[in-house]
């Protein structure tokens, strides 16, 4: 066994992943995290993994196996419309691994429940609330303190408090807000709603909004509204505070002019799921002077919006990098400086990632005409991130030959 002692903030994706890895090289660790237990509050919706990014976490991480148990090849499905429901880009789903385009769906209850299976037991503390992290490298929670780590990782979110030790850089409002919403057993109660998602995902956009809607290992439909907004909206239209009908009339004024099956996602969702959210992002050229024993992976390193899909993929792949950093690491020393080599990859890493989901937020929500206006730029970069910039400048002269066409007859 390793003499290095990791401690991990936060039992997401990323802690989880990093914990595993370590886990398998014998390497001890602690993960400490906030929520009281592993079903406090609601997961949220779906997750696709990216072939190069999560995906390849989960196979070195051993797990693709149990992976497959429960994704949803079917998921990969995608349509890209306008508010009128006009479909400027549609795949469907796959059937299998084999004919897969490598983003298999998993919802984030079960991505999450199968990372947490595969730590071993008491590996995870439960209802540490972590206040700072002192210069010393002392962790201080509710409950008292815990020292004696060779390495604290910050993988505690948009909101990370061990990133306060290294910058003071807060995330900024990315002038992005909305509500989320459920449609439980959609299947059964709105077979129309169901086909509409097609059991992957629907992604429309308009007049510097969108509505969304995203189809669950267990029938229902993830929905979600987001727009171009003061952040003063998400504060006056909360739906912790707001009368569900009330706000979803409020909404239904927003979208009138939508497409009716778009609006009878947000009319018919269960009324006691609702959540609004804003949106915050890091800036893309974010980075900290490294200090030794401490670094950050995931949202706390790098928030972005998720308007490409890059959040949870490239926060495992941070913890898959930075565990293979730590592996080669013999002791304290090589430790620290193989950190450092850790960072300045993440960096170049995270920058391109951020880069991709603030283009396509500019593209989708502040450029008008959208989607009609920038569909071809939009998919040429989806392109580029996941295919490289060789396959993307090829397709890139079908993608924008298509589209004159398509706007010529349409």
């Amino acid at each position: 066994m390793s003499d290095l002692k990791i401690a991990i903030i936060g039992a997401g994706p990323s802690g989880c992943i990093l914990g595993r890895l370590l886990h398998l090289a014998n390497i001890r660790f602690t993960i400490f995290e906030g929520e009281s237990s592993p079903n406090a509050r609601s997961q949220g919706g779906t997750l696709d993994m990216r072939e190069n990014t999560g995906l390849a976490a989960i196979k070195e991480a051993l797990l693709y196996d149990e992976f497959l148990k429960y994704a949803r090849y079917d998921g990969e499905a995608l349509a890209i419309t306008d508010k009128h429901l006009k479909r400027y880009f549609v795949i469907d789903g796959a059937s299998n691994s084999k004919v897969s385009v490598a983003r298999p769906e998993i919802d984030r209850r079960q991505l999450r429940s199968l990372l947490l299976s595969s730590l071993p037991e008491g590996s995870v503390k439960w209802g540490k609330r972590l206040r700072s992290v002192r210069e010393d490298r002392t962790l201080h929670f509710d409950d008292g303190d815990e020292s004696g780590f060779d390495l604290i990782v910050g993988a505690d979110g948009a909101w990370s408090k061990v990133r306060s030790l290294l910058s003071d850089q807060p995330p900024a409002y990315s002038g992005i807000c909305g509500t989320e919403f459920k449609i439980s057993d959609a299947e059964t109660r709105y077979p129309d709603l169901h086909t509409l998602a097609n059991r992957g995902s629907l992604f429309s956009w308009g007049d510097g909004h969108s509505i969304f809607a995203q189809q669950i290992g267990d029938g229902s439909l993830m929905v979600a509204e987001w727009g171009g907004r003061d952040e003063s909206w998400a504060k006056e239209n909360n739906a912790a505070k707001l009368d569900p009908a009330v706000l979803k009339e409020m909404l239904a004024r927003q979208y009138q002019d939508w497409a009716p099956d778009l609006q009878k996602l947000i009319a018919v969702s269960d009324s006691n799921d609702i959540v609004t959210r804003s949106l915050f992002m890091l800036p893309a050229d974010f980075r900290w002077q490294n200090k030794p024993g401490v670094t950050l992976i995931g949202d706390a390193a790098h928030v972005m919006v998720p308007f490409a899909g890059e959040g949870a993929n490239i926060s495992m792949a941070d913890a898959m990098e930075l565990a293979r950093y730590i592996k080669k690491s013999k002791n304290k020393e090589e430790l620290m400086a193989n950190v450092v080599k850790f960072e300045e990859d993440m960096f170049v890493r995270a920058k391109a990632s951020q880069t991709i989901s603030s283009a396509s937020m500019k593209d989708m929500f502040f450029t008008a005409g959208a989607p009609r206006t920038t569909i071809e730029r939009y998919l040429v970069r989806m392109v580029r991130n996941m295919k490289g910039n060789t396959f993307a400048a090829v397709a890139s002269i079908g993608i924008y030959a298509y589209f004159w066409g398509f706007k010529l007859l349409n």
